[in-house]
């Protein structure tokens, strides 16, 4: 069903709130979007095992924030095309699709964190001889799995959360608002969360280095969101003419 609902009235013909559209998450495009959101996650997440630094030659600090060298992850390119996706879903479908989206990709990710570990556990071939760098690039531990399935949870459901609050308050006005609003918040949430569990399982020791990686995280993720807006519009413009269900109704509609 559609998370669009129909105007409710004060009195006989009396319309008392307009909600804001969406399109309904059965057929049209929704699945592939939903399966592109979920290949995202699982790629991201097996990147993210990997620690990054740029600039790893160069050191420089203001008081404990470490800016140079810069840390991150492995994932720190494709991640936040995840939320760009989610968006994407929030802002076409509404909060219940992108919820059911976000159980979806959790639900893949414990099945990819666990049919790893049996992979890891069976017993090598005689001939195979990766055995230790198979584990050691799929054998995510277990407080990577937790850092990476809660950050992205929370981060998802508050991102899609506050998108749909934006629009019922803007309806279609105001995309950009709701767009980089949305970002801020959920962004945050995961980058937070995801490195304030993560950073000692990818060798990050001392605060300044965790302040930076934190800090890097949350601000280039929301910089992708900025740099991609463009495109970002154009896709959601695209899928609100060709959904079908997708119908917002105009004010003076609803006044007369």
């Amino acid at each position: 069903m559609s998370d669009a609902l129909p105007a409710e009235t004060v009195g006989p013909g009396r319309p008392a709130t307009e909600h804001a559209a969406f399109a309904k998450a059965a057929g049209g495009y929704y699945t592939p979007v939903v399966a592109l959101f979920t290949a995202v996650l699982i790629i991201s997440n097996i990147c993210a095992t990997k620690g990054v630094q740029f600039l790893s030659d160069h050191s420089l600090s203001l008081g404990p924030i470490e800016l140079l060298p810069i840390t991150t992850d492995g994932a720190w390119f494709l991640f936040p095309l995840a939320y760009i996706i989610g968006d994407v879903l929030s802002e076409v479908y509404g909060f219940k699709a992108a919820r059911r989206a976000i159980y979806y990709g959790f639900g893949i990710l414990l099945l990819m964190v666990v049919a790893f570990k049996i992979a890891i556990e069976l017993p090598p071939a005689g001939f195979y001889e990766n055995q230790e760098a198979f584990r050691s690039v799929l054998g995510t531990t277990p407080q990577l799995v937790l850092a990476g399935l809660a950050g992205y949870f929370v981060g998802e459901m508050l991102n899609s959360a506050t998108l749909v609050a934006i629009k019922e308050k803007t309806k279609e006005k105001h995309l950009w608002a709701r767009l980089l609003g949305s970002t801020v918040v959920g962004e945050f949430g995961d980058t937070l969360i995801f490195c304030s569990i993560a950073a000692t399982a990818i060798g990050i020791s001392t605060w300044g280095s965790f302040i930076n990686y934190v800090i890097v995280g949350f601000l280039w993720k929301t910089l992708a969101e900025v740099i991609v807006l463009p495109l970002t519009y154009w896709v959601i413009g695209y899928l609100k003419r060709h959904e079908p269900s997708y119908a917002p109704r105009a004010e003076s509609a609803l006044a007369s």
